[in-house]
């Protein structure tokens, strides 16, 4: 499953997509998800120019890096998040990646209540269809106030169309869900179609996720389930460090060195 890895370009929070890219290659990985939030982590954005895509095509291109996804999170309940992910469709198409990830609500901070389900379906419609028509695939990370498991989110997805899968966050469950994603991976395997691979320290609702291999998640367990399972989707490594952040440059690198190294003893 080695092959399936890829490096999450918000791990380079605060650095440029030219640091991840480096960094990242330098240690193994091929592939990348690009970061689209604008407010947050805006390596790639719809509102780019034609030469600013083409200059991230090209960075791609010289470190051998090929984009597997583009991390658009959106809120889904309001139209200019809807209007977010349907540009963002045109990226996934530019940069000729399969995957558009995004929550249900805003990607930190997120404190509203989905009271109406149908709603949000509605809401995705137009999103899905778009994606249907590109070839896409939508899949919606288990993050936030609404739909922190996996378990939570099956219903959802196999309610909405064979474009819209589950991106499972290792530590999202634990510190939104207040679960660990074993039997909660277990439960919701069969929908899932995308992982963000993420360690965990620190109390439950603790903001701290720092290198794979140094936190406490079994992700021995959790590759057994994926490997049962037959898991074939990408397997995106996210850091996201303390609130602190990291001291550096250096210790992003060094982290993600130590995360590729640890998965490489682990995974076959």
């Amino acid at each position: 499953m080695l092959h399936q890895l890829a490096i999450n370009s918000n791990t380079y929070h605060g650095f440029s997509l030219e640091d991840c890219v480096k960094g990242a290659s330098e240690v193994g990985f091929t592939q990348i998800e690009l970061a689209a939030v604008k407010d947050h982590t805006p390596h790639v954005l719809p509102d780019m120019s034609k030469k600013e895509i083409q200059d991230i095509k090209n960075l791609l291109w010289e470190y051998n890096m090929s984009c597997i996804g583009i991390g658009a999170h959106s809120n889904v309940m309001k139209n200019e998040g809807i209007e977010n992910l349907l540009q963002s469709v045109d990226l996934a198409v530019e940069l000729n990646c399969q995957y558009l990830i995004t929550a249900t609500g805003d990607a930190h901070n997120d404190t509203d209540v989905i009271e109406d389900e149908k709603i949000l379906i509605k809401n995705l419609l137009p999103v899905i269809e778009k994606c249907e028509q590109h070839q896409k695939m939508l899949v919606i990370e288990t993050h936030g106030n609404n739909y922190a498991t996996g378990t939570s989110l099956k219903n959802l997805v196999q309610s909405l169309s064979r474009r819209v899968k589950i991106n499972y966050d290792t530590a999202n469950v634990i510190f939104y869900g207040n679960v660990f994603p074993y039997e909660d991976l277990e439960a919701s395997i069969d929908a899932v179609q995308f992982v963000h691979l993420k360690d965990k320290l620190g109390a439950n609702h603790e903001w701290n996720f720092p290198a794979i291999g140094e936190g406490h998640i079994d992700f021995t367990r959790v590759f057994t389930t994926l490997q049962k399972n037959d898991y074939k989707g990408p397997i995106s490594v996210e850091i996201e460090f303390t609130p602190a952040g990291p001291s550096g440059l250096e210790e992003v690198n060094e982290s993600v060195k130590k995360s590729y190294a640890y998965l490489s003893r682990i995974v076959r």
